[in-house]
């Protein structure tokens, strides 16, 4: 008989991407919901070889604060509900904080982000779940988060 052992995080996010990245399509559902939870009024999608090379979202809602970016993509991070009560009134089309770090464990993201009031933004890469770079970056003040999704690892369910 198999000895009960916990998982090692690895795996562990491998499992939880094949949760939330089904598909490319999958991606950029979690990706349009979180610009418009962040109070977006346009957002673009682009995409390369149906979104299996590259997604691209970009919006104008209110960014990410630079020194929350790398938590925005930690496992079950979100800015959507604290407590437990909180369940009770979401107002949100996703809660779980679980789409960001998902994705970043089987592609590698690129994330250029400014708040309205901050007078740089940052850009933040991950690959594999691992962090990469995160740096100072200057954008426009339109352009408030852009997110390039590329896929560089085996995704769950795709075909090699």
């Amino acid at each position: 008989m198999r000895k009960i052992a916990v998982l090692d995080k690895h795996t562990i996010d491998k499992i939880a991407a094949g949760e939330v990245v089904e598909r490319p399509s999958s991606v950029v559902k979690e990706l349009v919901e979180n610009s418009i939870d962040a109070g977006a009024t346009a957002v673009t999608v682009e995409i390369t070889d149906g979104g299996k090379k590259l997604i691209r979202i970009t919006d104008n809602g209110g960014g990410i604060e630079a020194a929350q970016v790398p938590t925005a993509f930690l496992s079950h991070a979100t800015s959507k509900i604290e407590k437990v009560e909180d369940l009770e009134n979401i107002a949100s089309l996703g809660f779980r904080g679980e789409a960001l770090s998902s994705i970043a464990a089987v592609s590698q993201v690129e994330l250029i982000t400014k708040t309205p009031s901050a007078i740089s933004g940052v850009r933040y890469v991950i690959e594999g779940g691992v962090e990469q770079s995160l740096r100072k970056w200057e954008l426009q003040m339109e352009l408030l988060s852009w997110f390039g999704i590329f896929f560089t690892t085996h995704r769950p369910g795709a075909s090699s």
